[in-house]
């Protein structure tokens, strides 16, 4: 394995960004970067997935982890997006080694972690311009997507304006704060929910619909009937037991969440 550091010119926002980058190969194909950067002196681990056979520039993606940390499944959807032809970073929005094994540590890292919005905008941002100047990226390309937590954060990015072609949520808290402006949303949108989700319930789905039918966004929105929380990850079902929590792993309404998310970006890339 190559170790080897390199800089990053700052950010719009003002953001000193340095990374260290930790290769691997996964497949023949595949190369993998364990990513250290900084944003406002605090230190973030990313994971890069790409095909460093394929030729030329190709779109980039973003992935934000659920609310536990950037833990082993944000690291496998990164991968997915790879083999699909993209280059993908599951960005760090809690800090290095902060993953919880608890709710309780999860709510605590979230809580911190989104205590104010500039905080939120400024760790997506980092990320998004860390992934923008991959050698392998085109960076006037770039989607994201999140699950659970990173749901939630990259709606928010939208609903600010942040440049980007494509935003998907999958089982991410549909309320927020923030509400979009009319003409503000720049990317098409896919939000994938639960019926049967406890923590992102009806009115929420409505108020999100109504919200960006009024700021004139492109949703589109599926809910899957009887379907819980986390529903996109295997490992949901362990959980469940082992905490008493209302989610549940659904291999059907995960694949079609996920085809449903190809076929977005490909139809956004296609230009």
């Amino acid at each position: 394995m190559n170790r080897y550091r390199h800089a990053v010119a700052a950010a719009p926002l003002s953001l000193a960004v340095a990374f260290t980058l930790a290769s691997g190969q996964v497949t023949a194909d595949m190369q993998t970067e364990t990513v250290e950067y900084t944003v406002n002196g605090k230190t973030f681990t990313g994971y890069m997935a790409y095909d460093d056979e394929a030729e030329g520039k190709r779109p980039g993606v973003l992935v934000v982890h659920e609310w536990w940390g950037h833990n082993e499944f944000a690291r496998e959807q990164a991968e997915k997006l790879a083999a699909a032809g993209y280059t993908a970073f599951a960005l760090d929005m809690y800090g290095s080694g902060k993953l919880a094994e608890h709710p309780e540590d999860a709510q605590a890292f979230m809580k911190e972690a989104t205590k104010d919005i500039d905080q939120v905008k400024a760790r997506f941002m980092a990320a998004r311009e860390l992934l923008a100047k991959h050698d392998s990226v085109d960076g006037s390309k770039i989607a994201a997507q999140g699950y659970c937590f990173g749901g939630a954060v990259v709606l928010n990015m939208a609903r600010l304006g942040v440049d980007l072609d494509a935003v998907v949520s999958y089982h991410g808290a549909l309320g927020s704060p923030i509400k979009a402006e009319a003409g503000k949303v720049q990317p098409r949108i896919h939000v994938y929910t639960g019926g049967a989700d406890k923590m992102v319930p009806s009115d929420q789905v409505s108020g999100l619909v109504k919200e960006m039918q009024d700021a004139g966004a492109d949703l589109t929105l599926v809910s899957f009937p009887g379907v819980m929380h986390s529903f996109t990850n295997p490992g949901a079902d362990k959980i469940a037991e082992e905490f008493n929590m209302p989610i549940a792993y659904d291999e059907q309404a995960a694949k079609r969440s996920w085809e449903g998310t190809l076929r977005l970006y490909e139809d956004v890339f296609s230009d």
